[in-house]
């Protein structure tokens, strides 16, 4: 990292991690309990816990409890990991809900050295005993109701809610060790085994964490509310910046609407961290009635989002959201701010800081601005590769997002997937273009378009659509509304009407499981 970036780099930091008005003492007692423990998530912990024993750290289902708390269960849980063996080469999985006891598994796998993969809770058997011997996992840390799925996944061993909570009382201690293991995030697994991808440690970590605080104004000891589930690459980030300000992270076991937007409230929450659908089922269930004076970010990633929610959001909640637009592989791209998402609803905002956003043609050459092409992207939080061997596509140091966009006036839109495309009687057709037009219709409440085979034309688009509750539509409305504004062989040739798209946990729509038929 050159001299100017670095300089950018810790004045961003600071920005958001200190303040002139807090106890001069404070910092500096946080740099040393982190100094023998680095950069890692234990290191965060032993941080935040001098820094500000007293301050909570979690608030979930079960109370709150503060960050010397928290430190002093995890060091207890390290210290019996350390005991049985496990360190630097153990790969342990943590399928858990947000709790606190995600929390401390986490910090402690960390303070051993071992490697962390987080397990998706939405994951059924079959897959979860997939996942464990493709990831050759040693060990599941995981809550009660996934018992029966870890005994069938033969992994080696297991450990269970009460367990974890013996190992946090036991009140042992683990020395630091300069081995540093890493999390595995997986990936969404939409279309085929998830695979856990690795990044690079070091100074471009703080890159990525500067890049994101130079966009989003995340402040020290804000209140999070964390609905996006703490497996997901895009909670789990602001799980550990939040450790790095000294943040209290108020979570749940299971999402709900209201319930989250009563929490925003009762705790006076600063930012909400959610994924598009939780949106959605926020603004469903919102009566208007309930008043959130201290939110001040909305922070939204993890699939795409629509125009039309994008412009609901901000009416009821005001210039509050910010949209991520990455990956699992690429970490932060682009972040849309609420001016540029109330000046165009559907773009994906603006390249973050030290991070290179290209747009590239199938030669691997850069296309000028207002053309579409392919989505690459390079800079902080570097991808290693996945776990199993095999990588994202790679030009000039760039990774494949899988997307294909363009750029206008410095704002990325990004048109869909690079494999979503279809040859509809010999045009191209992204479906993303029907379901945005879609999305608009006062009367759907969600809807997926996807490219099914034809005789005729080869390919053509099929529209699963889910009205909102009262309203009524023919399949004929629902293709004359698309033939007014779109050319026609862009028209859905199939209209199916369902109760509820099915989506995994991130809320990203598993379109192998929809049909024509």
């Amino acid at each position: 990292m050159d001299l100017g970036r670095s300089v950018g780099v810790g004045v961003t930091l600071a920005r958001s991690f200190l303040t002139p008005f807090e106890r001069p003492d404070r910092f500096p007692r946080a740099l040393k309990a982190m100094a023998p423990w680095g950069s890692s998530i234990a290191g965060l912990l032993a941080g935040a816990a001098a820094r500000y024993p007293d301050r909570l750290a979690v608030i979930d289902d079960d109370g709150g409890t503060t960050y010397a708390t928290v430190w002093t269960r995890t060091q207890s849980i390290a210290a019996s990991l350390h005991a049985d063996g496990i360190g630097r080469g153990t790969r342990i999985g943590i399928l858990a809900r947000n709790r606190r006891g995600f929390i401390e598994a986490l910090g402690a796998v960390a303070a051993v050295g071992a490697d962390a993969i987080l397990l998706n809770t939405g994951f059924a058997g079959p897959q979860l005993a997939d996942v464990a011997d493709a990831e050759q996992l040693d060990l599941i840390i995981h809550d009660d109701e996934y018992a029966e799925m870890v005994a069938d996944s033969m992994v080696k061993a297991s450990i269970d809610e009460a367990d974890l909570e013996r190992r946090a009382s036991l009140g042992g201690t683990v020395e630091p060790t300069k081995d540093v293991g890493r999390v595995v995030i997986l990936t969404s697994g939409t279309t085929g085994r998830p695979k856990g991808a690795a990044r690079e440690s070091g100074p471009s970590a703080l890159e990525g964490v500067a890049a994101l605080l130079d966009r989003i104004p995340l402040k020290l000891g804000d209140v999070q509310v964390i609905a996006a589930p703490l497996f997901h690459a895009w909670a789990l980030s602001h799980l550990l910046l939040g450790f790095s300000r000294c943040a209290t992270a108020v979570v749940a076991r299971k999402f709900d609407p209201q319930r989250t937007l009563h929490a925003v409230a009762d705790e006076g929450a600063d930012v909400l961290v959610v994924v598009p659908v939780m949106l959605s089922r926020i603004l469903q269930a919102d009566d208007g009635e309930l008043r959130l004076p201290s939110l001040r970010v909305i922070a939204s990633s993890g699939s795409a989002i629509s125009g039309q929610l994008v412009t609901d959001v901000l009416d009821r909640f005001g210039p509050v959201l910010y949209n991520l637009y990455g990956s699992t592989e690429v970490a932060s791209a682009t972040i849309a701010t609420p001016d540029d998402l109330a000046a165009h609803p559907t773009t994906a905002g603006r390249p973050v800081r030290w991070v290179d956003v290209a747009i590239l043609d199938g030669d691997g050459k850069r296309l000028p601005e207002g053309s579409s092409g392919r989505i690459f992207v390079g800079g902080a939080l570097k991808f290693d590769g996945y776990t199993n061997g095999d990588d994202k596509e790679r030009i000039n140091g760039l990774v494949s997002t899988g997307d294909v966009g363009s750029f206008r006036d410095g704002l990325l839109f990004v048109e869909g997937r690079d494999d979503d495309m279809i040859v509809s009687g010999g045009e191209n057709v992204f479906p993303s273009e029907v379901e945005e037009l879609l999305h608009a219709h006062p009367a759907i409440i969600d809807v997926v378009v996807s490219g099914v085979a034809d005789d005729e034309f080869g390919q053509v688009l099929a529209a699963f659509v889910v009205l909102a509750p009262g309203e009524d539509l023919t399949d004929r409305e629902v293709k004359d509304h698309v033939k007014a504004q779109l050319a026609t062989h862009k028209v859905p040739r199939h209209v199916r009407f369902i109760d509820e798209l099915p989506r995994n946990t991130t809320g990203k729509v598993l379109r192998r499981q929809l049909s024509v038929s």
